[in-house]
């Protein structure tokens, strides 16, 4: 044990398997799968004047991310350059393959991390297949991949690993199944979970993968970047360290550099490095910030007699930093993440468009950008917040292209099909943010800051009309909101030099539907399918009298509860839907009215003979029993 005695190590808890997807080149893979042609070639994507991303063959030959682009030109001439400055596509193809991968988790704890990053949390379905297992024929064995077809799912070998593990080797496999049997066996399975959905999502999607397996998202995240690209790595018990042995997770983590933690942001690995240092630690000037220059480790700041839990809260604390920040990097500094796989979510809890600048300095500038990035911010809405409306055909609205209203037809014509859109959300906020740079130092130099400045207020609900192209609404919020936003934020002319600037939409308010998260339930939506949901539990040999009297009576109730509506003051008090007023008698009933008038058709009337009370439908083929009876 090299952990200070003094120094309380957090338990780490095992009860979860954790699997993470790391797509392999995305951005250059979305571009492969579109053209395959490009696969063996040295292919990069370019934002501005670098290179935010290359495929591998690419790298072979010597390209990097953030690379400048005639640098990349100058070291391999013949690399195909392709323009990745609208991120559409991309955004596009991360939710279909989120979408595609989702399924495997059946508690839904799916969390997506950028575009090319997502966790699951395969718990439930992994401890499913393990109560399934025959302990005596494990190299036999089935995973099931469905909760209610149990004939769903595939064949593997539950005595090895899947992939890769850490630590590798016969050794380290006999430790592990001597220490920790049990989660052994549930990360095997893990494993095997992990290699299925990277083979369906390359076979069907086209998208390679690199995934890691642990408890946890930290080290599942970490320990996927051994063997890169297209492999996975398990982590192997065991998580804790003894007198005699010493933990895999500790080993594993101990390694890295403090900055490469996640959770551990550039600030926090500055004041970290500086405390074991005693001085300021140096890193790399230039356009694109590079990376520092000293390698200051997990295992440097564990070991440092300065840190523990309580004296990290009192180094990383200040402006931004949440509470109890020392105990979770403490936590982190162990291998150790309570953090939860997040639920997945219908709609985004923000959306965010952003834009970098050499210097952004005067009003034209910023005017123009402006409406770039309102455009853009409107259209991802639409994309992410928009659903097709199953009930909607004829009423739709013409609109961009997403939700289509039908012309006027001919006289006689039947309108076509059409499909509608409506909102899954209504953001309730909207954010700017800018970024100045800092002014320079009498020596010249500049200090480097990631210090944002942001002003939120109410969005303008003029951008969730649909009829407007994206257009002419983005110039709308920049005249009516977005300049008055700036002008709060800066109020000089000009001379700003700005190097950010990001708007966002925020405080989603979900709309009735399906979700958990969803405000209430689509009342349409829900009589609409009600047909199809019911049918299994109908009675479909009734003859068409009892079926045709009890539509009878039930009309006839619905008749008596809208009259009784106009009498009680609703006469005159039009609802209006989506813009479309309708009349009393044309209106959908509400569940209150429809639950009555089903009640009521359903108490009908009492025999004449016997005193039975039954549905009104029903009487006549009663009073023919007696018939027959008698």
């Amino acid at each position: 044990m090299d952990s200070p005695s003094h120094h309380k190590i957090p338990t780490h808890k095992k009860d979860r398997i954790i699997i993470h997807f790391d797509y392999d080149c995305f951005y250059a893979s979305v571009f492969e799968v579109e053209n395959p042609a490009l696969k063996s070639l040295p292919l990069a994507v370019q934002q501005k004047h670098i290179i935010v991303t290359c495929n591998y063959e690419a790298r072979r030959r010597g390209l990097y991310k953030l690379q400048l682009i005639t640098e990349a030109k100058r070291i391999c001439p013949d690399v195909i350059i392709v323009l990745g400055e609208d991120i559409s596509r991309f955004r596009d193809a991360s939710k279909e393959l989120y979408n595609f991968l989702a399924p495997f988790s059946w508690s839904q704890k799916v969390e997506r991390l950028g575009f090319d990053e997502v966790w699951f949390d395969v718990t439930d379905t992994v401890d499913n297949t393990l109560s399934l297992l025959n302990p005596t024929n494990l190299s036999s064995s089935f995973f099931q991949l469905s909760c209610e077809d149990p004939t769903q799912g595939f064949p593997f070998d539950a005595t090895a690993f899947a992939g890769h593990t850490y630590p590798n080797g016969s050794e380290a496999l006999a430790i592990a199944d001597k220490i920790d049997p049990d989660l052994t066996l549930r990360l095997r399975l893990g494993s095997h979970l992990a290699m299925h959905m990277r083979h369906q999502l390359e076979h069907h999607k086209g998208y390679t993968s690199t995934v890691g397996i642990s408890t946890n998202k930290l080290i599942s995240k970490l320990v996927g970047n051994l063997n890169k690209p297209k492999g996975q790595t398990t982590l192997l018990p065991p998580y804790t360290s003894t007198d005699a042995l010493k933990s895999n997770a500790q080993a594993f983590i101990d390694g890295h550099d403090i900055g490469k933690i996640p959770g551990v942001g550039f600030k926090m690995a500055q004041k970290l490095r500086e405390h074991v240092l005693q001085r300021n630690a140096e890193f790399s000037f230039g356009l694109v910030y590079g990376g520092t220059r000293e390698n200051v480790t997990v295992r440097d700041v564990r070991l440092h007699p300065q840190v523990n839990a309580e004296t990290l809260e009192q180094i990383l604390t200040g402006p931004g930093a949440p509470h109890g920040i020392g105990p979770k990097i403490w936590g982190l500094l162990h291998g150790v993440d309570e953090t939860e796989v997040a639920a997945a979510r219908p709609v985004p809890r923000q959306i965010s468009i952003e834009d970098s600048y050499i210097r952004l300095d005067t009003m034209v500038e910023v005017l123009k950008e402006l409406r770039m990035l309102a455009g853009s911010l409107l259209k991802r809405m639409r994309v992410d917040l928009l659903a097709d409306d199953e009930l909607g055909d004829e009423d739709g609205e013409k609109n961009d292209g997403l939700a289509v209203k039908s012309d006027t037809p001919a006289k006689g014509k039947r309108p076509a099909h059409q499909v509608k859109k409506r909102w899954l959300a209504h953001p309730r906020a909207l954010r700017l943010s800018t970024r100045p740079r800092q002014p320079l130092q009498p020596d010249g130099t500049r200090v480097r800051s990631f210090k944002r400045i942001s002003h939120s207020a109410p969005l303008p609900t003029f951008v969730f009309n649909l009829a407007d192209s994206v257009d002419a609404l983005a110039e709308k919020l920049v005249k009516e909101a977005l300049v008055p936003m700036f002008r709060h934020l800066h109020p000089q002319k000009s001379g700003w030099n700005l190097s950010l600037v990001n708007i966002a939409v925020t405080n989603m308010m979900e709309t009735a539907g399906e979700s958990k998260t969803a405000q209430g339930r689509d009342i349409g939506k829900m009589f609409g399918g009600q047909e199809e949901r019911l049918k299994g539990f109908r009675v479909t040999e009734l003859e068409d009298e009892m079926e045709s009297g009890f539509m009878r009576d039930l009309e006839s109730v619905e008749a008596k509860g809208r009259a009784s509506n106009m009498d009680q003051g609703h006469e005159g008090s039009n609802l209006e839907v989506n813009g479309t007023e309708l009349d009393p008698d044309q209106r959908e009933l509400t569940d209150d009215e429809a639950e009555d008038a089903v009640t009521q058709a359903m108490e009908g009337e009492k025999c004449s003979i016997c005193g039975l009370s039954m549905p009104a439908f029903a009487l006549q083929a009663h009073e023919r029993y007696h018939e027959l009876g008698d």
